[in-house]
């Protein structure tokens, strides 16, 4: 799908907010849920048995947000020039066959040149099925890449995994509170959700 196609998409789910996946649960707070990727809030896993729990987690929720659809998997770079750079060799295996989607300069505010960054976001379009990511989400666990989306083909459904746990965005309230009830023990203890 060409690049202004997916922003289209993009801009009729989540008008409030650029494709920056940090941004959503601010701008959509009311559609959000945070989970926990291992038992007692830890951060980081330090075993393999560990890495299972994680995987467990991340995969669960995304089979039941995707079980049968066709998945975007979204992936981000950065550098201080408007212009994509070359995907690394590790990124072209988390997300193999990622195409530069757009752009988006990361601080608005920032006047001065020596530090204004851009986040180039990159897309592909799979079958979903359980798995599929591993790598990928490990690495999001691992703290080892940012800002990774599992989205729907329409953008309605985002799963956001990172180290620690995995936002979940979907299309109205009532959606989410359905699928924050189903994994009650996997919730941050923070009246906030965080």
């Amino acid at each position: 799908m060409p690049a202004n196609d997916l922003s289209t998409l993009w801009r009729r789910q989540w008008p409030a907010c650029p494709p920056l996946a940090d941004h959503l649960k601010q701008a959509y707070d009311d559609r959000w849920v945070r989970f926990h990727s291992l038992p007692g809030s830890k951060r980081y896993p330090d075993a393999d048995s560990e890495y299972d729990i994680v995987l467990h987690r991340y995969n669960t929720v995304l089979d039941e947000l995707f079980h049968g659809q066709d998945v975007r998997i979204v992936t981000t770079d950065w550098s201080d020039a408007s212009e994509p750079p070359a995907l690394s060799a590790q990124h072209a295996l988390w997300n193999p066959g990622a195409r530069h989607w757009m752009s988006v300069r990361t601080d608005e505010e920032e006047t001065d040149p020596d530090f204004i960054t851009y986040t180039h976001l990159y897309a592909s379009r799979k079958p979903w099925r359980s798995g599929l990511v591993d790598d990928l989400l490990r690495a999001a666990a691992e703290d080892a890449t940012v800002g990774v989306m599992i989205a729907s083909s329409s953008f309605d459904r985002i799963h956001h995994p990172y180290d620690g746990g995995a936002d979940v965005l979907l299309p109205t309230t009532s959606e989410r509170d359905t699928i924050k009830h189903s994994h009650a023990d996997w919730l941050s203890e923070h009246p906030s959700g965080y």
